[in-house]
């Protein structure tokens, strides 16, 4: 079988005055590949990412935050450290992830219905999940 390109394997490359010959480098990135669909990688791992879904309490436990609740805003004054699990929503989608805090809750803004701790973070009440005094 013979070869096709016999006629012009011989021939040397073409060089010309007016252009100068491309870099290895530069020849070699011209068939490098590239991402066709710019941020598509992005998308498939934030859809492949999990978030939980907000609890819905029961009477009891909602009695229970209630009532450590009302121990905390009776106690303020003693500056008493908690621990708190709460939900934080999701920028990108729907759910969100549970998250534990553990500080002193400086004042309790009736407004905005949030607990201020003496770090700044706030967290609405409505949010919350569970509450504990920790005992020193």
């Amino acid at each position: 079988m013979p070869d096709n390109y016999d006629d012009i394997k011989h021939l040397t490359r073409p060089q010309y005055d007016d252009l100068h010959p491309m870099s290895m480098h530069d020849r070699a990135a011209q068939f490098s590949p590239f991402a066709a669909l710019v941020g598509y990688d992005d998308a498939v791992a934030e859809t492949a990412r999990l978030t939980d879904s907000r609890a819905v309490l029961t009477e009891d436990e909602m009695s229970e935050l209630n009532a450590n609740l009302n121990r905390l805003l009776d106690s303020l004054d003693k500056q008493p450290e908690i621990s708190v699990t709460y939900f934080v929503p999701d920028e990108k989608k729907s759910g969100g992830k549970y998250v534990d805090k553990v500080g002193v809750v400086r004042i309790y803004d009736s407004y905005s219905q949030e607990l201020v701790f003496t770090d700044g973070v706030r967290i609405a009440v409505k949010d919350m999940i569970e509450m504990n005094f920790i005992e020193k």
